[in-house]
């Protein structure tokens, strides 16, 4: 087959977007009959820079319609698949690559997986919804081939590209920007691409003037890696032929049989040491909307406190966040429970800290509960990490002798570490009531969210001010030291509300019309289905 790529000029002047959106379409034109694929730029119906969304709606309002019509034509014209990169005004405007197959008819659309901090935030904000869920890889079948795609940002995020080839794509589309990418970085990662995923790689850019050394670089590379076609930054098309069919095999080991690329490695995969990832990963802290549940101890009304099998029930059952408490043993381990004492969750006796972690693990932290928990032992912190890492925000109340003393900077150390060791900064906040831990807390690890608690009883309507001067970014309510006036207080000040606690409906949705964004409940159930009701108010 032939394949063409078109290198329109960009420019960051956007009163030119009609004149280069002119020459794209005459570069597309200019494409004849041996033409078995065509694909165009990222952003094809943006020609120019948008600066702000005015720019942005103008350019959609004046070329999306039309580039997807030139598009269908060339495809009937060339007999070509053809792929164009263009807002999808039917999906909130997002980022698109259509795919017209040799009848002009459209035979499937992609939606960019990656999508930049600018275009989350910007002008494509309300679309961006879809990439923080879980779905299969976009495969498009046409004109006998079979198609998969990477967009601009998605070509950096090289963990996706496994995902792509165990989709078995002939030929991956990229349809790109890169605008600032030197041509060096953009050669290397176009070919690891295609020798990742076994498949032919079709990328096409803008360029950024015929001198730049950045940007640019459309190109049609092998499995194999190797370039059949590099643009650089020449303003114009390019073609090349290659068989889609033909795949490089090689040894899989030395003196091995002969397999793809992805076989090999697809054996030797260890997700263990990998970020967490897949349909299990939520949104993180900075992203999670609110107001939120956050499951008081796990899903204590059902299972023992501070236990595997509340948390696992309340982030089964969809909890946003998951509280618990740490304090620590004679050894040194970082362990989950409430009290200092045992007595009361365990048939154990004496202070938690008396006590090594060998010596805890021989009670008994299920059987005041019910016999039907009989067994359970304590957790570690990082058992709870192993288990939920990413699949909730954790707030983590870390538990001090009194309301005034600092911390073992040995054993804040420990427990900031495992919370970065298993990818949590930003699934996590540390909560305490004590204002010396806090000051410590954001001296040592500025970087780990931390939320002021109730603190000295005779301080506790300061607990907005004390959240401030110790450059705590949340504050947990503690009921009946709580009120509406606290709560916009804390909110003009950019200080987030959590309110312990509520298990009372009626209770909750007042603290919901007052404007508090977290509840901590012991009854997750039963106070999520009020959040849930609220929400769909609000959204009405």
């Amino acid at each position: 087959m032939k394949a063409y790529v078109i290198q329109p000029e960009y420019s960051g002047d956007f009163s030119r977007a009609g004149e280069l959106f002119e020459r794209q379409l005459r570069l597309l034109d200019s494409i004849g009959g041996d033409a078995d694929l065509i694909v165009l730029p990222e952003s094809a119906d943006v020609p120019a820079f948008a600066s702000c969304r005015e720019e942005f709606d103008s350019a959609v309002s004046k070329f999306t319609d039309a580039i997807l019509s030139a598009a269908s034509a060339a495809a009937v014209r060339c007999g070509a698949t053809v792929f164009v990169n263009a807002t999808d005004k039917t999906e909130k405007n997002a980022n698109t690559t259509f795919c017209f197959d040799k009848s002009g008819k459209l035979a499937g659309k992609y939606r960019k997986q990656h999508l930049t901090p600018g275009e989350s935030a910007g002008f494509r904000k309300e679309s961006s919804g879809y990439s923080f869920e879980y779905e299969p890889v976009t495969v498009v079948e046409a004109d006998g081939l079979r198609f998969a795609f990477l967009t601009c940002y998605d070509f950096y995020f090289y963990e996706y590209f496994p995902v792509i080839a165990k989709a078995k794509p002939d030929i991956i589309i990229g349809c790109s920007h890169q605008r600032t990418d030197t041509h060096r970085a953009l050669d290397l990662f176009t070919s690891f691409a295609a020798y990742s995923c076994d498949a032919y790689v079709v990328r096409a850019s803008v360029s950024m003037g015929e001198d730049s050394p950045v940007g640019g670089c459309s190109a049609i590379v092998a499995p194999d890696g190797r370039v059949l076609l590099d643009m650089k930054s020449r303003i114009g098309t390019g073609s090349a032929e290659f068989d889609p069919k033909v795949k490089y095999l090689k040894p899989a080991g030395y003196n091995k049989p002969l397999s793809s690329h992805p076989d090999y490695t697809e054996r030797g995969r260890r997700p263990y040491k990998y970020r967490p990832a897949g349909p299990g990963t939520v949104k993180d802290d900075d992203r999670m909307p609110y107001p939120r549940v956050c499951a008081h101890r796990g899903f204590s009304s059902v299972a023992p406190e501070n236990s595997m099998p509340a948390f696992g029930a309340a982030v089964a059952s969809g909890a946003e966040e998951i509280e618990f408490d740490l304090w620590y043993t004679k050894d040194g381990e970082i362990v989950s429970i409430h009290d200092a004492k045992l007595d009361r969750v365990s048939d154990g006796t004496g202070k938690v800290y008396e006590h090594t972690f060998s010596e805890l693990m021989k009670y008994d932290f299920g059987i005041k509960k019910s016999e039907t928990f009989a067994g359970l032992r304590i957790l570690r912190f990082e058992d709870i990490l192993k288990q939920f890492a990413c699949r909730c925000v954790m707030n983590i109340h870390v538990k001090t002798h009194d309301n005034f003393s600092e911390y073992d900077e040995g054993l804040l150390r420990k427990i900031v570490a495992l919370i970065e060791r298993y990818d949590c900064v930003n699934y996590s906040y540390l909560m305490s009531g004590n204002d010396t831990f806090q000051l410590q807390a954001g001296r040592i690890a500025p970087h780990i969210r931390r939320c002021m608690g109730a603190g000295p009883k005779e301080r506790r309507w300061e607990i907005v001010d004390r959240a401030a001067e110790t450059g705590c970014g949340r504050v947990q309510l503690f009921k009946p030291w709580i009120s509406p006036e606290m709560i916009a207080d804390a909110h003009a000040r950019g200080i987030i509300c959590n309110v312990f606690y509520a298990d009372d409906p009626e209770e909750a949705r007042r603290y919901l019309d007052w404007g508090v964004d977290t509840i901590l409940t012991n009854d997750y159930q039963r106070i999520k289905n009020v959040v849930d009701a609220f929400k769909a108010e609000k959204a009405r």
